[in-house]
């Protein structure tokens, strides 16, 4: 049975915090079969990736050639798309990269009060590889979402690494790398494509930045791999909260609920009202497509398990408890509902109205569908643009002015012990 909660019940706050516990752990069994995996890779380059790839994706490559996707292979596998999902697919791509281009960062050069030049200029990564979950279960959306940042910053080089099962990679992956004018593509999955990226092989070049979702295996060598590239962030388990009323048709509130949880048995959806009846409706339409949707197994699961409802006395007042929860996606299905934004700091995306769900978000909308979970909202920001640069600060004095702010310069440097700092800058200074 779902999790009911109400705001006037005594156990309440206890109840709540419970919702908040992180719903996985840390398995250590895999993070050290990831450490195996990035030690073979790093000890036999391109032989580790033929046989680990053999193992663990039922492929029979026996040269690295095997693995790299062709241009061949992109073409024919657009020509099996539909007119009407290459219709969709490139309508998804307009649309992301026309909110993505909006977010373009600007350089700035000014010069301060004492003349000195000052400012900072933004450069596109110049290499990021894209991690894209599934082999015949492939997700283009995901490859959607992470390419056309890139491809809208500049970056240089973009590589894509996909499963392949039994040697084929899902055809709507690869017609949307051809769409999206990828080249660089390789059936390689699992921790040893992210190995592959961040160490390089023989074959390929490593890349600066690692982005997109995958399972407890990929997240582990992301993890380990922090610092030696740069990398987007941890995917946790799917999250929705939904605020709702009374006044919504229960059953779309309930096919949001689970559109979530049916990404994972750990996923989390939410419902908070302020109506009771309204709730019991929801929990039932709830059962109703349960017995449904093709996941029903993951979906109940979820919902049985980490699913809530939570009644409160105003909707308004309950923002405090959506910005402890921290949801990646937000729902608010009233009928004033921008009135809501000024309350909420912490959430991933927000989606606002009654015919606004989640998942037209995730896959024409615009924003990024990346977006933080298991409560980061509280720190991280969703996938954007500005992920795929770097920003340089510039600097610039002349012998005038440095001597109008060399001299607490060098004075801080001797308080910190630095004589060779201080010694740079008062070799530059008027001596009065």
């Amino acid at each position: 049975m779902v999790k009911i909660l109400n705001t006037t019940d005594k156990n309440f706050d206890l109840n709540f915090k419970n919702l908040l516990k992180k719903r996985d752990q840390d398995d250590k069994k895999i993070d050290k079969k990831v450490s195996d995996i990035i030690l073979d890779v790093r000890r036999k380059s391109d032989k580790a990736i033929i046989d680990l790839t053999n193992k663990y994706d039922k492929l029979s490559a026996k040269n690295f050639s095997d693995l790299i996707v062709t241009q061949d292979e992109l073409s024919s596998s657009l020509a099996k798309v539909t007119d009407k999902t290459k219709t969709s697919l490139k309508k998804a791509i307009s649309r992301i990269k026309a909110y993505h281009q909006k977010q373009m960062p600007r350089n700035l050069m000014y010069k301060d009060k004492e003349g000195i030049i000052l400012g900072g200029l933004w450069n596109p990564i110049e290499s990021v590889g894209l991690y894209v979950p599934g082999g015949t279960a492939g997700y283009p959306s995901s490859l959607i979402m992470n390419a056309v940042p890139a491809i809208v910053a500049g970056v240089e080089r973009i590589v894509v690494t996909v499963p392949a099962t039994n040697g084929k990679v899902n055809s709507l992956v690869l017609a949307s790398c051809k769409l999206l004018g990828i080249k660089e593509i390789y059936k390689i999955g699992g921790a040893q494509a992210i190995a592959a990226l961040a160490l390089g092989t023989k074959t390929i070049s490593k890349v600066d930045k690692i982005f997109g979702p995958g399972n407890a295996y990929v997240a582990s060598a992301k993890k380990q791999f922090f610092g030696t590239v740069g990398i987007d962030m941890i995917a946790g388990p799917s999250e929705i909260l939904v605020i709702a009323d009374s006044k919504n048709n229960p059953d779309h509130i309930a096919i949001d609920l689970l559109s979530q949880a049916e990404h994972d048995k750990l996923a989390q959806a939410i419902l908070v009202t302020d109506n009771f009846d309204f709730s019991k409706k929801v929990i039932q339409s709830v059962h109703s497509y349960l017995k449904k949707i093709e996941r029903k197994i993951i979906a109940k699961s979820s919902w049985e398990n980490y699913g809530a409802v939570i009644i409160c006395q105003d909707l308004m007042s309950s923002i405090d408890l959506v910005n402890k929860l921290a949801p990646e996606h937000l729902e608010i299905a009233v009928d004033q509902p921008k009135r809501f934004l000024k309350k909420i700091k912490n959430a991933g995306a927000i989606f606002l109205g009654r015919y606004t769900p989640e998942a037209i978000g995730d896959y024409i909308a615009g924003p990024n569908h990346v977006l933080p979970t298991d409560r980061t909202a509280r720190f991280s920001s969703g996938l954007n643009l500005l992920d795929y640069f770097k920003r340089s600060s510039v600097v610039q004095c002349n012998k005038e002015n440095i001597n109008r702010i060399g001299n607490d310069a060098v004075n801080l440097a001797y308080e910190e012990g630095l004589q060779a700092h201080a010694l740079s800058i008062e070799c530059r200074l008027k001596i009065k």
